[in-house]
């Protein structure tokens, strides 16, 4: 994962897997295809964490966003390869609105099926415009440790139903409902814990 370089490259990184189905999917209710568990929301939560600190537990397949009075709310997200190979505390260095997503030469040329969907962008690199059928969804979190890019990425999905299960590649997916609302709440800055986690088998 820490092998890549640029935002480009780092883009990918979070949604291999999600990039399969290109189309046909934002039409699907975004809480259609989520097991109720893993749907949004307040739960007892203990921990020493301040309010609005994000806190990620890949194996459980949860995030919690801190909240006053021993609670959290608590979203159901998907993990890739890349979500359990980082682990450790950054914070939101950015956050974006609909962002574009640029595929690797290298992933182009494992998946050139996905060519007929790109275009040049105004970056002039080759890529998705943002929207419902970008892997990358509705919104991204970007999470650095100073001034070192982790890597590391919340972001949408247009495929709700891998909510709750590990998938091939990818970072932290939600729901493009939930990713909205959790971009609302969470401010550039954030703190975000990412607990460790081995567990990467049953992919899906």
């Amino acid at each position: 994962m820490f092998s890549l370089s640029g935002r480009a490259l780092v883009t990918v990184a979070c949604i291999i897997g999600a990039a399969g189905s290109l189309s046909g999917c934002a039409s699907n209710p975004q809480s259609a295809d989520v097991d109720p568990i893993y749907r949004r929301q307040v739960v007892p939560y203990a921990t020493k964490e301040k309010p609005g600190t994000i806190v990620i537990n890949p194996s459980e397949h949860f995030l919690y966003l801190v909240e006053d009075g021993g609670q959290a709310l608590r979203y159901g997200v998907g993990v890739g390869g890349e979500g359990f190979s980082w682990s450790g505390v950054a914070k939101v260095h950015s956050k974006q609105e609909w962002p574009d997503w640029y595929p690797t030469n290298d992933y182009l040329h494992r998946r050139p099926e996905v060519r007929p969907n790109l275009n040049e962008l105004q970056t002039g690199s080759l890529g998705m415009v943002a929207g419902p059928a970008n892997p990358l969804g509705a919104r991204a979190l970007y999470l650095w440790q100073g001034n070192k890019d982790t890597l590391y990425r919340i972001h949408g999905t247009n495929e709700p139903w891998t909510i709750g299960k590990n998938v091939s590649s990818g970072c932290i997916r939600l729901t493009n409902r939930d990713i909205v609302d959790l971009y609302e709440r969470t401010r550039v800055g954030a703190k975000v814990v990412v607990l460790q986690s081995n567990d990467n088998s049953n992919v899906q």
